[in-house]
C-alpha cells in the first residue's frame, strides 16, 4: 500500500511541525522524522492503528504520535492521512474524504 497525506492534512502536517520548530528545532526534525518513520508501518499494517474511540463503528483508524493524532483510512491500494488533529482538541466531527 501506498501512504498519502490529503492536501488539508499535508497543511496540518507542517503547520504542526513548524509550531513544534518555534519552540525547538531540533525537537521538529526528531518529530518529522518519527512520525513519518510510524506512519509508514502502515503500508505494511494498514489496520495497525486503533479505531477512533469518539466513532468507533467509522472505518477510520489513527496513530498517535503525541501530541498529534494521524486520523487514516484505507482505500484500494492507497492509506490516506485524512487529518493531522491535535489530541488537546475534541474531535467532533471527521473530515470528508
Amino acid at each position: 500500500m501506498k501512504l498519502r497525506f490529503t492536501p488539508s492534512a499535508q497543511v496540518e502536517f507542517i503547520e504542526a511541525i513548524d509550531h513544534i520548530r518555534q519552540e525547538n528545532p531540533i525537537a521538529a526534525r526528531g518529530y518529522s522524522s518519527r512520525a513519518k518513520q510510524a506512519l509508514r508501518r502502515l503500508e505494511v499494517f494498514p489496520n495497525s492503528g486503533r479505531r477512533l474511540p469518539e466513532f468507533p463503528d467509522s472505518l477510520y483508524r489513527e496513530v498517535i504520535i503525541p501530541p498529534y493524532r494521524f486520523i487514516y483510512r484505507a482505500i484500494g491500494a492507497a492509506v490516506w492521512i485524512i487529518t493531522v488533529w491535535h489530541d488537546a482538541r475534541i474531535l467532533e466531527n471527521l473530515p470528508e474524504m
